[in-house]
């Protein structure tokens, strides 16, 4: 029968894509057939428009906007009311075909809903089956219940009886006495009974309270025994009993508490006794002047009296102190070395592991640290609190210094044990010493203000002609040296005391700086020593007192000490050699002076007069009243005794102008041409008289070395025949530049001299050869070989001087040993 068609084709607008799969999909379809329409769906599916109506994601509102905006909307809809159509038409076939299965389903549905009404008849009877049967199995149940309540209440007094049993047994062993108890065994029967105790709650019972009372004062009376075992290897340091007694207390299940309880009283141990070796009242009392005249006052200074006993007292207590500080680390480090070293029997884990984690402070780490704080702390506040303390530990910081550095010494070497670390490090031992620099400071202010207090009195700044006397100097140096001497045997402070010894050096440099006198009268050398001179000379001796004593102290002490005052050592001999350098630079100059005018004297004279003369030249003479008038009224006055072999500033700038001297003759001697053989004893004859001016005034002449071997050696290089010069060993003692400006007077006229060729005066050149090498002179010397071998060449004559080989051989010798 056909179904009647829609009123309106509007309805069908409303299904939306997913309802019309649900209702394609209501059912199973028999298998299709041949004749069976194709669905719909299919066609959908291929079609490019009602392809989206398929898509779980289908939106009406968009489909309508995306037709209405291309413009297709009419056609849109004929197309949609062709595909409604097709749908009613498959779906009305479907209803059809599966009508007998309808049907068979509503059939089924009847005799369902007839089963159901007899079903509350039989609930009821089962109801009434398991009320009966309840009532059948109470009786049973709450027998058996009963019977288990009382076995379970048999069973726990059973266990209770043989617990306590086992417990009193075990007890009776720990109180058992014998004549050298196992403590550590008896530690194990006690933790053994105390878990047997807690875990089978045996609380309650009278007879095991009363049993576990007497355990528990047995556990105390262990405590105590394995504690005084403990102190007594770590004052003996014996690591067994320090072991034995761990051992007590790991069997106890107590060792992290007891390691805790033995650091903590450590550590209480060493800061009570720094705060009783500062206590000043106790240290009154023992000094025996507490109480009475001379005691303690509030602000912790002695009165009149006391002051002594108290410093010694205080110095007493100090020294108690370090060795409480000894014991207490030292008996850290027992304690840590034994953990560190044990395991436990049965893990082989080290005891060390039960009481520390990775990360955490050793155990000497923590006991030190707390020592370092309580000492640092107690000695600031003592520093600000105490006037009497600042003073006795500034002025004997030294002491104080050495205390400190002896203990971190003794426990460094008591805990150096190969295979175990030791109880200090570096930064444990900076830390004590820091803890002590408030002192440091102060000491070293002190020592720097009474040097420099006592170098600004004999240098006053208001009065520059005032210089000090030859004792004050003394006493300085003294002061210096007995600074040194308090602290020689430390040498970290050692460095640090010099350093303010080098201030001190340097403010009197700079003050005997100031009272240098400069100006004419410094430098005059005609007449008698001037005031200036003389206080000039005054300065530049006390600084030198001070130089070589200061030196001679350093000496004997490490090189480091040498390094720290050095500079400042430099600076004193600088200023020492200032105060003197100008008078002895016109010296020097006055007796070149004398020397250059040896090219006004005739050394070409010949014949018997010339060589019978045997009066020293006028340019000679003059040069020894000079030397005799600087040794006079001079040197006489800077120079030390005969008898004295010290070297002094003096002494050192006289040799350097000495051998000056003579280096100086040498140059100029071989610069004089025309040299003839009268003029040759002349010159011999000089210098004799200058070797014995030299000696006799400035300095002893076979002390110069090679100055005074040159000149040893030119007086008989002068009589030599040029043949003889080249293989004379003499030549090995006289500069290269000496032996050729000498072999200029032995060659013809036409070959010139450096002197010549450039015309310069002999003044002018021999500052040339002040500033030149001997490389450098060489190269004037071949310009003037050069000149000379062209000259000979032009002539057509083909024999050279004897003495142009000569220079040619000397000259490529000396450039060879330049290269």
């Amino acid at each position: 029968m056909a179904a009647p068609p829609p009123t309106t084709p509007r309805l069908l607008l409303s299904p939306t894509s997913k309802d019309l799969l649900t209702a394609a999909s209501f059912a199973s379809p028999p298998s299709p057939t041949s004749d069976d329409p194709a669905s719909p769906l299919d066609a959908f599916a291929s079609d490019p428009v009602l392809s989206a109506f398929l898509s779980p994601s289908f939106s009406p509102s968009d489909f309508s906007s995306a037709a209405l905006s291309s413009g297709l909307a009419a056609s849109r809809a004929e197309q949609l009311q062709d595909a409604i159509r097709l749908l009613r038409r498959h779906l009305r076939v479907e209803v059809l075909r599966r009508h007998p299965l309808l049907l068979s389903h509503l059939l089924s549905l009847r005799s369902a809903s007839a089963s159901l009404s007899s079903l509350p008849s039989h609930l009821n009877l089962l109801s009434s089956h398991l009320s009966l049967l309840s009532s059948h199995l109470s009786a049973p149940r709450s027998h058996l219940a009963h019977s288990s309540a009382s076995l379970s209440s048999l069973l726990a007094t059973a266990d209770l009886l043989l617990h306590s049993h086992r417990l009193v047994r075990l007890s009776s062993r720990l109180l058992a006495s014998s004549p050298a108890p196992d403590l550590a065994r008896q530690a194990e029967l006690y933790r053994e009974i105390r878990l047997l105790y807690e875990e089978k709650n045996l609380s309650g019972i009278n007879a095991v309270d009363e049993e576990m009372r007497k355990v528990d004062a047995a556990a105390s009376k262990l405590r105590s025994e394995a504690s005084a075992v403990i102190d007594r290897g770590a004052s003996e340091s014996n690591q067994n009993d320090v072991w034995c007694g761990l051992q007590v207390y790991y069997n106890l299940g107590e060792l992290k508490t007891a390691v805790e309880g033995l650091v903590g009283k450590h550590k209480a141990a060493g800061a009570k006794s720094v705060a009783v070796a500062l206590d000043m009242k106790a240290i009154s009392m023992t000094a025996g002047v507490g109480g009475g005249p001379g005691g303690v006052q509030r602000s912790g200074t002695p009165q009149i009296g006391g002051s002594k006993k108290a410093a010694e007292a205080l110095w007493d207590r100090m020294r108690q102190c370090m060795e409480e500080l000894h014991r207490a680390v030292t008996a850290a480090w027992q304690l840590q070395t034994v953990l560190t070293k044990k395991r436990v029997p049965f893990t082989q884990m080290l005891f060390l592991e039960e009481v520390w984690q990775e990360g955490e402070p050793l155990i000497t780490e923590r006991v030190w640290d707390a020592i370092v704080k309580a000492f640092a702390s107690q000695m600031k506040s003592t520093f600000t609190a105490s006037s009497f303390v600042k003073e006795i530990f500034t002025l004997g910081y030294p002491r104080l210094f050495s205390m400190v550095e002896n203990l971190l010494e003794r426990i460094s070497r008591d805990t150096d044990v190969k295979g175990t670390l030791p109880a200090l490090t570096p930064e444990g031992k900076d830390h004590m010493i820091s803890a002590i620099e408030i002192f440091q400071t102060a000491f070293l202010a002190l020592c720097h203000s009474r040097l420099s207090d006592y170098v600004n009195s004999i240098f006053p700044m208001s009065n520059r002609g005032t210089i000090p006397s030859k004792d004050q100097i003394s006493r300085l140096v003294s002061r210096i040296q007995e600074e040194i001497e308090v602290v020689r045997t430390h040498g970290h402070l050692l460095v640090l005391v010099l350093r303010e010894i080098g201030k001190t050096l340097l403010l009197l440099a700079q003050r005997a700086e100031y009272q240098i006198s400069t100006g004419p009268e410094a430098r005059q050398v005609t007449g008698t020593a001037t005031a200036a001179q003389l206080k000039n000379f005054a300065l530049c001796l006390h600084l030198q007192e001070v130089h070589m004593r200061i030196s001679s102290v350093l000496s004997t002490l490490p090189n480091v000490a040498s390094e720290v005052l050095s500079p400042s050592l430099g600076v004193v001999y600088g200023v020492a050699c200032d105060s003197v350098t100008s008078l002895f630079q016109a010296m020097l100059d006055r007796l070149e002076s004398c020397i250059l005018k040896m090219h006004e004297q005739d050394f070409s004279g010949h014949g018997m007069d010339a060589a019978m003369d045997n009066n020293a030249s006028a340019y000679m003479e003059e040069l020894q009243k000079c030397a005799v008038h600087f040794r006079s009224e001079f040197l006489s006055k800077l120079l030390p005794s005969s008898s004295s072999r010290s070297e002094t500033i003096c002494t050192i700038m006289v040799r350097r102008m000495a051998s000056r001297v003579l280096i100086f003759f040498i140059r100029h001697a071989s610069l004089v041409r025309p040299l003839s053989e009268a003029g040759k004893l002349r010159m011999a004859r000089d210098m004799a008289e200058l070797e014995l001016a030299v000696g006799q005034n400035l300095f002893p002449v076979e002390q110069l070395g090679a100055p005074y071997r040159a000149l040893r050696a030119f007086r008989p290089v002068l009589f030599l025949e040029t043949s003889q010069l080249e293989k004379s060993p003499l030549l090995q003692d006289l500069p290269p530049s000496v032996i050729l400006h000498h072999l200029y007077s032995r060659g013809p006229d036409e070959l010139q001299s450096p002197l010549q060729r450039n015309k310069l005066t002999p003044l002018q050149y021999s500052l040339w050869l002040d500033s030149q090498g001997e490389d450098q002179i060489w190269k004037g010397v071949k310009a003037t070989l050069d000149d000379y071998e062209t000259r000979v060449r032009s002539r057509g004559d083909k024999e050279f001087s004897p003495v142009y080989p000569l220079m040619l051989q000397i000259g490529s010798a000396l450039s060879q040993a330049t290269t």
